[in-house]
């Protein structure tokens, strides 16, 4: 069972954007729309099914998007699983949201299979990225998989298992793209629940432990320093502790033997203040109050982690010499740490500085296929003050413009360049297919040979038993080379 069962006044409590009639109006109709769409509908867990749409919802509001995407939110499961189709969402809707809730439709048939080799996880990935075609389709997603992983407990184990590896293997590193720690570290646990229950069981042993003793000196720490820094005339909009997400601290300990003493941050204290200067301020009031460890401070403000993450970190010697971490960052940081690109990133600084020095500082090392990921994320836009034509365009994914994902119909997922036929595919898949094939089907209907295959399709070729050569003309429309060579070297024979 989820934690709470929830209502839409709680979704409406968490929006982030003001709350005006008009948002509000939106919100409620779309919830209305679901609750009659899955009307008498059950989760395997018991509970009605508008609970998951209202946890959906409720998470993307807590992540601060805007009411269209909340409204998508509410609707994600309606055309899959009720009488009502796309059509009917776009007609009472718009187009915009529609859009966005056939995107989560899409998505939906993107499964893991397991025993895939690395090559075959990472193209999932990129076709995820690749068919949701606008961030916030990829938001409505994580937020849908985070409530599924809530519940996972209603169904069968091998079910668990499966849709726990697709999570961590698929979903995972793609809100850690996203920047957005706080769904990555809370999907990761869950995951790691379903697949390896013994060494979860023996991680969050360890760490209510662990906590419950380290926990008086972090008290110490937060009452000592909120006194210093009143003491400097620093203003601090929090501090508060925090405890490592369970799956990061099994990872750590397995490079450190599992020796929980070499964790120096199993728990830490977070300041959270108003601008940079303070941060800088803060850490020379931190190091004068405890003495820091040595090689443990790490400057994220000047040289930023590739997917936007920004904070100050270090080691210090604490309370009665208790080894803990001290995170400092502002506000803005903090959001974004929480969830990255759902915090409505506006790229204000000046035009005239270059875009590498002010993402990530003057001594930055990145390659500069993280600087474009990094680029396209500062650069995304808060949806108030563009008109709809300019948002749309601002939010859509074009990291694989030149690539398209199509699946065979095992579901084993085939990366091709645009504009690739049946063709392309097929020698993709073998030399011999392609040789032998006579014509071809694209989710379930017949299409010629020279037909320009769409992202997501399901792509099965007709073969012929007979031995027989491709044909000339074929070489008119392939877009691979890997068809290209396979089919003048079969010529030439």
């Amino acid at each position: 069972m989820s934690k709470d069962l929830i209502t839409i006044e709680d979704v409406l409590e968490k929006l982030k954007v003001e709350r005006t009639t008009k948002r509000e109006a939106l919100i409620r109709s779309a919830y209305e729309f679901s609750l009659m769409a899955h009307s008498g509908q059950k989760r395997k867990s018991g509970e009605d099914y508008i609970q998951h749409a209202l946890h959906t919802a409720l998470n993307i509001a807590k992540m601060g998007m805007g009411s269209n995407t909340i409204a998508a939110g509410f609707l994600h499961d309606v055309p899959e699983d009720t009488t009502y189709t796309i059509e009917d969402v776009e007609k009472k809707f718009g187009k915009e949201i529609a859009f966005m809730v056939n995107g989560v439709t899409k998505l939906g048939k993107i499964k893991l299979r397991e025993n895939k080799e690395e090559y075959y996880i990472e193209n999932l990935r990129k076709m995820f990225l690749a068919m949701a075609s606008d961030i916030r389709v990829v938001i409505i997603k994580l937020a849908d998989r985070l409530h599924n992983m809530e519940t996972l407990d209603a169904l069968p184990a091998d079910k668990q298992r499966r849709i726990a590896l697709e999570t961590m293997e698929i979903f995972t590193p793609i809100a850690n793209r996203l920047g957005i720690g706080e769904i990555k570290g809370a999907l990761e646990d869950l995951a790691f629940k379903y697949i390896d229950r013994e060494n979860y069981d023996k991680i969050q042993k360890i760490q209510k432990e662990e906590y419950a003793q380290r926990k008086k000196y972090l008290d110490l720490a937060i009452v000592s320093l909120r006194k210093e820094l009143a003491k400097s005339g620093v203003t601090v909009i929090e501090i508060f502790g925090r405890s490592k997400h369970l799956f990061r601290l099994f990872q750590k300990l397995k490079k450190h033997d599992m020796d929980i003493n070499k964790i120096y941050d199993l728990i830490g204290v977070r300041i959270v203040l108003s601008d940079v200067s303070s941060c800088y301020e803060t850490l020379g009031i931190v190091h004068n109050k405890y003495r820091p460890l040595v090689g443990r401070i790490k400057d994220y403000i000047s040289l930023p982690k590739p997917n936007g993450y920004q904070s100050i970190h270090t080691t210090v010697f604490g309370p009665e010499g208790k080894i803990m971490e001290v995170q400092i960052r502002t506000k803005q940081m903090d959001d974004e740490a929480e969830f990255g690109i759902a915090a409505h990133w506006v790229y204000s600084e000046q035009p005239k500085k270059s875009i590498r020095n002010l993402v990530f500082g003057t001594k930055a090392k990145i390659p500069d296929e993280e600087l474009a990921w990094v680029r396209q994320l500062r650069e995304w836009q808060n949806e108030l003050g563009k008109n709809d034509a300019e948002f749309m365009e601002s939010l859509k994914i074009d990291f694989f413009k030149n690539h398209i994902f199509a699946f065979t119909p095992l579901g084993d997922v085939i990366d091709l360049p645009e504009e690739s036929t049946p063709i392309d595919f097929a020698y993709k898949l073998h030399s011999e297919i392609g040789d032998r094939a006579i014509g071809a089907k694209a989710d379930g209907k017949m299409v010629t040979l020279n037909y320009k295959i769409s992202n997501g399709q399901v792509i099965d070729i007709l073969t012929t038993k007979e031995r027989k050569k491709p044909s000339r003309d074929w070489l008119l429309f392939v877009r691979t080379s890997l068809a290209k060579s396979h089919i003048r070297r079969a010529l030439r024979k």
